[in-house]
């Protein structure tokens, strides 16, 4: 009997370059170096075009009595055993809050709300 396979996926920035964590409110703060300073995502129009995503995130999270970021990781995680999220960080504390993510359980009509979401306004790059 063959073994169905899946293709890997590797989200590499779940948490949307930081922007889902709800730490961002605007593009003040990013120098010139700052790779987001140049990505349509983060322009202010795009920004607040993408408030939505934000705000249904961070609502659902504090129901939850979660994080936001935990929210994005752990919607991630419910996309398949072969979907795998690959968050960065430079903070141990935020390591252990991304790792943590894996223990909230999502109830069904929470992803229901999570995939009701529209896309993102601005394409990734």
């Amino acid at each position: 009997m063959r073994r169905e396979r899946h293709r890997l996926r590797v989200p590499y920035a779940p948490l949307g370059r930081g922007y889902l964590t709800g730490a961002l409110s605007s593009r003040e703060g990013f120098d010139e170096n700052d790779f987001r300073a140049r990505n349509p995502r983060f322009t202010r129009e795009a920004m607040e075009g993408n408030r939505r995503i934000v705000e249904t995130v961070k609502a659902v999270a504090e129901r939850l009595g979660a994080t936001p970021a935990q929210v994005a990781i752990a919607w991630t995680l419910t996309q398949g055993e072969h979907v795998i999220p690959i968050p960065g960080t430079k903070k141990v504390r935020r390591l252990e809050e991304n790792a943590a993510a894996a223990d909230l359980d999502l109830r069904e009509d929470v992803l229901a709300e999570l995939d009701r979401i529209p896309a993102s306004v601005a394409p990734r790059y």
